[in-house]
């Protein structure tokens, strides 16, 4: 990993493969690293926490679970546009990341389904607000030739958080097996410690030179350069089964302890790490659209694998493995993708319409997904959604057919 001493202006970067990764987006993959490790102690257990410790059904989490994954759509666009239009993404991404982590301790009263689906919705709408203006920094700090690499090493340091939250949250229930309210605890200091760390070290970057009117802004978000990603990106996120789903799946088949579940976490956060960014520089290559497609191929082999699994170490290992390598191929690739192809005064709007269409499609997967998971049996159902997974990856490839030319 090569790091600057400082950030230069886009114009005067040196392009090229060799081109070094900007310090603006090493501090923000350790804010990241910090609000992932919090985000990650509390998505580790809340599946056994909603349906074990609080009695809750497994469609009630499927609803939790379809907030936590869609919620944040009603505010990422909005995130986005404020950003274009101040040009302060910091303070944008400031105000984000500040309500997820005061929702960390809300957690510790909340009981009732009521209660913690509004906790989630506040931690969600916070991560609506802060990922485009987080992501139009890294698009403005980076050398076009090396985004994807750039992408990659941010979601490298996020993913390290987001391996060592299940960690943290393992342990602390391996000390104390009902100490779900350690674990929100310790989730909120790390929460504030990752705000710190915005505040003080990222700089207060201007990502354009002021923001499109709206009627301009609309236009550019309906051109032909956004529609077909943005139509490819929604129909695959319409065939995402969230992380939850499939691990609950691995641990119905498999039978072992609750105390172990964050673990299942740590694999494929452990794989995402080592792939990002070898996968980032991969779409720098041969092509950011053909990475994208190429992950969600993995995927369709996670629902194969944890659909029959029958409660193997192999097949769960390799399920884990496989999930981390489809999250490395898309979740930086996508806003690398998404960016080159909206004016830089649109950046953040362009790279939020995109992650609000993937968001909305998995709010609507997660409640489907658990209502075939209690019709036809987790087996079933994943099989079925690999089978339509198959007809929306070729969809998507002739979608994207062309896009990086």
């Amino acid at each position: 990993m090569y790091i600057t001493i400082r950030d230069r202006p886009a114009e005067n970067r040196a392009a090229g493969p060799k081109a070094r990764v900007a310090t603006t987006v090493v501090l923000l993959g350790v804010v990241s690293l910090l609000t992932d490790v919090s985000s990650e102690m509390v998505t580790a257990v809340l599946p056994l926490y909603m349906t074990a410790e609080l009695g809750l059904s497994l469609l009630a989490y499927g609803v939790v679970d379809g907030l936590y994954q869609g919620v944040s759509a009603l505010v990422r666009i909005f995130g986005g546009y404020l950003n274009d239009r101040t040009n302060r993404p910091k303070w944008v991404a400031v105000f984000g990341y500040g309500i997820s982590a005061l929702s960390r301790i809300a957690l510790i009263p909340a009981h009732g389904f009521a209660a913690i689906t509004g906790v989630v919705t506040a931690d969600r709408l916070g991560k609506g607000f802060r990922t485009a203006p987080r992501d139009a920094l890294i698009a403005d700090a980076s050398d076009p030739a090396v985004l994807g690499r750039a992408f990659g090493v941010h979601r490298t340091l996020d993913t390290i958080g987001a391996a060592l939250g299940p960690l943290a949250a393992f342990g602390l229930l391996l000390l104390l097996p009902s100490g779900y309210t350690s674990v929100f605890v310790a989730s909120f200091g790390f929460g504030l410690l990752g705000v710190a760390v915005l505040v003080l070290f990222v700089p207060d970057r201007r990502t354009s030179g002021g923001g499109l009117a709206a009627r301009r802004l609309i236009t550019e978000l309906l051109s032909p350069r956004l529609r077909r990603p943005l139509l490819a990106a929604g129909l695959l996120g319409l065939l995402t089964v969230s992380d939850g789903f499939l691990y609950l799946s691995l641990q119905h088949s498999g039978g072992f302890a609750a105390s172990w579940f964050p673990l299942l976490y740590v694999g494929t956060n452990v794989v995402y790490l080592s792939l990002a960014i070898p996968l980032g520089r991969l779409s720098d290559r041969v092509g950011r659209a053909r990475v994208f497609v190429g992950g969600h191929l993995a995927l369709l082999l996670t629902y194969l694998v944890a659909g029959g699994s029958g409660g193997g170490l192999i097949a769960t290992l390799v399920a884990l493995a496989l999930l981390g390598a489809y999250y490395a191929a898309t979740d930086g690739v996508l806003p690398a993708m998404i960016s080159k192809r909206v004016p830089a005064a649109a950046r953040g709007s362009g790279i939020a319409a995109a992650q609000t269409v993937v968001v909305l499609a998995r709010f609507a997967v997660s409640l489907a997904f658990a209502t075939l998971w209690e019709g036809i049996g987790p087996q079933s159902a994943l099989y079925l959604a690999a089978g339509l997974l198959v007809v929306g990856i070729g969809a998507a490839a002739w979608l994207l057919k062309g896009i990086d030319a």
